[in-house]
């Protein structure tokens, strides 16, 4: 049985004639023609090229490329910088009393009151002019990324950062690659690869889009912080390597170049107070290798009137401050307390009546005669307390080879050379020289600090003693009527 048709007879006859009215189809229009775009749209999109790169790739990390960098700035931001400090100071000070004239004395002096902070400015602007042309100081390729020469300035510390931040990243992918393995998929390792290929890519693509590199350099960033993070240095990380830092950097100081003393006693009266506290150069003649003798290198022995730190020779783990008086081979006597070398007595001059207490030595109260000596390139105010005998050790005293022969300021109470080994006298060995005397840092006493000897330099140009300002102007005659330098020098040793 067929099967019906749902739709009633009699519609079918009006469905044919309504076809029937319909008009006959025209020709087809022809298409309008395709656009250029159009065309674009319908080929299959060809492969992007690979951007042009160019090389500014930075050495491999390596323990050698580790050694360039340290000997880069040990050379150049530590040696030379200092070693220009020093020899700025050693050019520009004068002898003490002696006054140049014009705006080059007026330097000298400035120099003479206030090396250490002189020192500091020298060490500074040297840091400067070398920090104006790092890039170009011999293995700043191996401590420096190096830069795009289309880079603008205003780019530069930011392609650093990028450059440091790849460095950073590759340091702690070599330093923990065991623990980057476990701990992260490869899908993050994969991720992290990715934004620092971008950062380099972004770095050495030959035009250079700033944009790119920057949305790059964030993306980066961001990566290693999530998935390094944990090797990373947290602050408290670098805030105590930074501390440490600082303590090694003050104690190669110490060690090398200065360190502060204490004035314990008044045998360098007028010169140096009790509870004066002082800087000594360990530098001047030659630094010390610890826990040995010997220095690194040596400028022995010290000048004539200098005034020097040293291990006393009867007990090493004492130290004693006095003024340098007597070289090998010389001959040292005293007339009046005063030194005669080589049968030549040191010149002086007379400033006038001076005065002092110490309630640690009997009697407390001390008077006597202010002089100004005049020894080698040095002039320095002397005292001769009139309460003691000074014709006690007069000599003579030969010096021995590798010794010197050292008093105290205050000529008649001062345990020096002449008084030691039992009365027999002695000089101090070249191995036992700390240092020179810079200047007075606090000064200390039972009333309080006395702001007024901050900074006063211990080889300064002499100055009245505090209390007797009213001895100054016999001090300016003093060193208004110098002597000659030659008449400053003592004679060689007969022997010599």
């Amino acid at each position: 049985m067929a099967i019906a048709d749902d739709k009633p007879a009699e519609d079918l006859p009006k469905k044919e004639e309504k076809a029937a009215e319909e008009p006959e189809p025209a020709e087809a229009k022809a298409a309008p023609p395709k656009s250029e775009d159009d065309e674009d749209d319908s080929e299959p999109p060809k492969k992007a090229e690979k951007p042009k790169l160019i090389s500014i790739e930075a050495p491999k990390i390596t323990a050698t490329v580790r050694a360039a960098r340290a000997l880069y700035w040990l050379i150049w931001f530590v040696s030379i910088p200092l070693l220009f400090a020093c020899i700025m100071v050693w050019a520009l000070t004068p002898p003490s009393g002696v006054d140049q004239p014009g705006v080059f004395g007026w330097i000298q002096s400035a120099v003479r009151e206030q090396p250490v902070p002189v020192g500091i400015g020298c060490f500074a602007i040297m840091e400067m002019a070398l920090g104006a042309v790092r890039r170009r100081l011999p293995l700043s390729k191996w401590a420096y990324p190096p830069l795009r020469e289309d880079l603008p300035p205003k780019l530069r510390s930011l392609f650093e950062r990028a450059a440091a931040l790849l460095d950073e990243a590759e340091q702690i992918q070599t330093l923990n690659e065991k623990a980057i393995i476990r701990d992260l998929s490869s899908k993050e390792r994969k991720r992290l690869a990715d934004s620092l290929d971008a950062l380099r890519m972004s770095m050495r693509v030959e035009k250079f889009d700033q944009d790119g590199f920057e949305e790059a350099l964030v993306h980066a960033d961001g990566e290693i912080d999530v998935h390094l993070g944990k090797w990373r240095k947290s602050e408290a990380r670098e805030f105590v390597e930074s501390i440490l830092v600082a303590v090694g950097v003050a104690l190669l100081l110490r060690t090398f170049v200065v360190e502060a003393f204490k004035i314990p006693s008044s045998s360098m009266v007028p010169t140096l107070l009790v509870g004066d506290h002082i800087f000594v150069n360990k530098f001047s003649y030659g630094p010390a290798i610890p826990y040995t003798k010997a220095r690194i290198w040596t400028r022995m022995p010290p000048s004539r009137g200098d005034v020097i730190v040293f291990a006393y020779p009867e007990n090493m783990e004492q130290d004693f401050i006095k003024r340098v008086i007597a070289l090998p081979g010389d001959r040292l006597e005293t007339d009046e307390g005063h030194p005669v070398i080589n049968g030549w007595k040191v010149p002086s001059c007379l400033v006038g009546n001076y005065a002092y207490d110490d309630q640690d030595t009997l009697p407390p109260h001390h008077e006597g005669d202010l002089f100004i000596e005049y020894l080698g390139d040095e002039a320095y105010l002397t005292f001769y307390d009139r309460g003691k005998d000074p014709q006690l050790n007069k000599g003579p005293w030969y010096v021995q080879p590798g010794q010197i022969y050292v008093m105290g300021d205050n000529r008649n109470n001062s345990h020096d050379s002449r008084a030691w080994f039992g009365g027999a006298g002695g000089g101090v060995p070249f191995e036992n020289i700390k240092g020179r005397a810079l200047f007075v840092w606090l000064s200390y006493r039972d009333t309080g600090i006395e702001w007024g000897r901050f900074g006063s330099p211990v080889m300064g140009r002499p100055k009245a003693p505090r209390g007797f300002e009213s001895l100054q102007p016999a001090v300016d005659k003093c060193l208004r009527e110098r002597p000659a330098a030659d008449k400053t020098k003592p004679p060689a040793p007969p022997h010599v």
